[in-house]
């Protein structure tokens, strides 16, 4: 995220009407646990645990991250714009594993990234989404795929990167306008592509693309749904995820987290946007915009803009 005049003022009175609700008014929810507790269904997530901090020293944004699925242990971030097209691969705890550059990629505004199925069956693919649009000019966007490597080499640096495979890219168009965005998320079976838009103090919408993705044409995004976040800044939603198993979706802005659960009475995926977000205490970060499910899906990790970022983890109780 690139910040203009009218955003830093944004900012700027998000976190001064952030200071202020923290103040507790008696009878409030805030002052009592119990009815805090109701609100935000205290204990679904422990406590927040820094488990280190990205010691890659190319890593100054991390603006996105994903559980990698063929490196067990290992995520995948990446740099906001100004960047080239790396993946920067990391350990939970922060220690650098390698960078690989997308073959073919682009680099604008990447904001977040997402893995999922792709064209070859019981392969993981990486998701990258250029999708930041700040001013809100664009008129088309593009996703990135590319297959996930099965391995890095831990040696590999920006200045040597690993290469990737040649990237597929996907432009897709707003049905009723720009939109800046910076959550993508994509379903871990269908391979359906979700990216939820970020808007101050109103309700962000959720757009689709099914699959199968087509690279040789222009595919109009779907809008499926609006949310409503117990937040009162309403939709700066910052980046996002879908649990390995389907069933959950995370989100998280500057302040916090919001998860929603699928009922297991439905039988559609997009379900899961007209249920209630609960919030998710993630602890404090610089400027918090990647959100990830572990591998085992029993815990969330987010990373921050700014140079050695805490990877910060709540666990599922």
């Amino acid at each position: 995220m690139q910040f203009n005049a009218g955003k830093i003022l944004l900012l700027t009175t998000v976190l001064f009407v952030s200071a202020c609700q923290r103040l507790p008014v008696p009878g409030s929810a805030q002052a009592d646990p119990a009815k805090r507790g109701q609100k935000q269904a205290a204990g679904t997530y422990g406590p927040p645990v820094t488990l280190g901090t990205i010691r890659n020293s190319s890593v100054t944004e991390s603006s996105g991250l994903v559980a990698s699925r063929s490196m067990p242990g290992s995520y995948w971030t990446h740099n906001d714009s100004g960047d080239g097209p790396y993946l920067y691969a990391i350990a939970a705890t922060g220690e650098s594993r390698g960078v690989l550059k997308v073959t073919g990629a682009l680099a604008i505004d990447w904001e977040d990234i997402a893995a999922g199925p792709g064209p070859m069956a019981n392969k993981s693919y990486l998701y990258v989404g250029d999708i930041g649009d700040n001013n809100s000019v664009r008129t088309e966007i593009v996703v990135y795929r590319v297959p996930e490597p099965g391995s890095i080499d831990t040696k590999s640096t920006k200045a040597k990167p690993q290469l990737s495979a040649p990237a597929e890219a996907f432009h897709l168009r707003y049905p009723d306008g720009s939109h800046d965005a910076e959550a993508l998320l994509v379903h871990p079976t269908t391979g359906d592509l979700y990216i939820v838009t970020k808007v101050a103090f109103a309700s962000p919408g959720v757009y689709k693309a099914a699959a199968p993705l087509n690279a040789g044409k222009v595919t109009m995004l779907t809008r499926v749904g609006e949310l409503k976040l117990p937040s009162l800044f309403g939709g700066i939603i910052t980046g996002g995820d879908i649990s390995p198993d389907g069933t959950r979706v995370a989100l998280c802005d500057y302040f916090g987290g919001y998860e929603a659960v699928l009922p297991k009475s439905s039988k559609a995926f997009d379900d899961i946007w007209k249920e209630r977000f609960v919030s998710i205490n993630l602890g404090k970060q610089k400027q918090r915009e990647g959100i990830a499910y572990r591998l085992d899906g029993k815990a969330l990790l987010t990373t921050s803009e700014g140079v050695s970022s805490p990877v910060i983890e709540v666990v599922r109780r």
